[in-house]
């Protein structure tokens, strides 16, 4: 028996570059990973099952129809797995791409065969980027990774508890033919350089997002007015924002004042990993 963890997915940035004539958006996107997430528990079985636990179960499918299960299926090692869901769905967080990089994980450590990039890419454009769990600059549908360390980031991560589709914040898109980050990006000495460098960037899908759930702007208002702030920002295509602090410290203060003013919403403090 193997357990993996599944890291949250943070897109810093996120700029949408295209469209290409197959539908899929092109993207130019900043991510890092943090300590929150889920875990997968896996054993070599003579069949793939699922059991999903934790404080997001529910309504969480256990048949083929879950990312979890397409993974096992697609690498062809039969496995009896466990999901205990602590990501809220549909966040913008990556949570069904990292718990199916986490089963295509377990396979390759329990003696089966390690699914490259381009196939994990057939199970969703962020599936490759969480396979790695390294911080990586991400562009054109998911299959252009860089690998790019960044300093070491504090964060208060803050859902509503909305599910926001994917596909209806890209229909609201205003133009999809927009500016990507720089060709190189800079070297930053500390997290301070990096910070005021990511203030200059964008997730071009917040605005159509907020307009879709107006929660999203409370909460970016709310992580805003937090004492202490450095950046606040929507992650991928929401509901899902984050803000940055100078220190651990900082940001778990943060979490715990937003957490006792909204105790309905989804709170944590997280730092990215290395």
């Amino acid at each position: 028996m193997v357990k993996v963890f599944a890291p949250a997915k943070i897109n810093l940035s996120l700029h949408v570059t295209g469209q290409r004539n197959d539908g899929y958006h092109l993207l130019d996107s900043l991510v890092a990973f943090v300590d929150v997430g889920d875990q997968v528990t896996a054993e070599a079985a003579q069949h793939t099952s699922l059991t999903v636990e934790g404080p997001f179960a529910q309504g969480v499918p256990t048949d083929g129809s879950n990312l979890v299960v397409k993974a096992a299926e697609a690498c062809g090692y039969p496995m009896a797995l466990t999901l205990d869901k602590h990501l809220p769905p549909s966040s913008g967080i990556g949570g069904g791409s990292a718990d199916a990089a986490a089963a295509l994980r377990a396979a390759a450590r329990l003696g089966g065969p390690l699914m490259g990039h381009d196939h994990a890419l057939l199970l969703g454009a962020d599936v490759p980027v969480c396979l790695a769990s390294k911080s990586a600059r991400m562009r054109g549908i998911g299959n252009d990774l860089v690998e790019t360390p960044l300093p070491a980031l504090h964060l208060v991560l803050v859902n509503p508890r909305v599910e926001v589709a994917t596909p209806n914040v890209f229909k609201r898109l205003d133009r999809k033919d927009n500016a990507p980050m720089p060709d190189t990006l800079p070297e930053w000495p500390d997290s301070l350089a990096f910070v005021d460098w990511l203030g200059t960037q964008r997730n071009d899908l917040q605005e159509p997002a907020a307009k879709l759930a107006p929660e999203i702007a409370a909460v970016l208002v709310s992580l805003a007015l937090s004492p202490d702030v450095l950046l606040t920002r929507m992650s991928g295509s929401g509901a899902t924002c984050f803000a940055i602090y100078p220190d651990r410290a900082t940001a778990q203060d943060a979490a715990a004042q937003i957490s006792q003013s909204n105790p309905w919403w989804w709170v944590k403090a997280a730092t990215t990993l290395p």
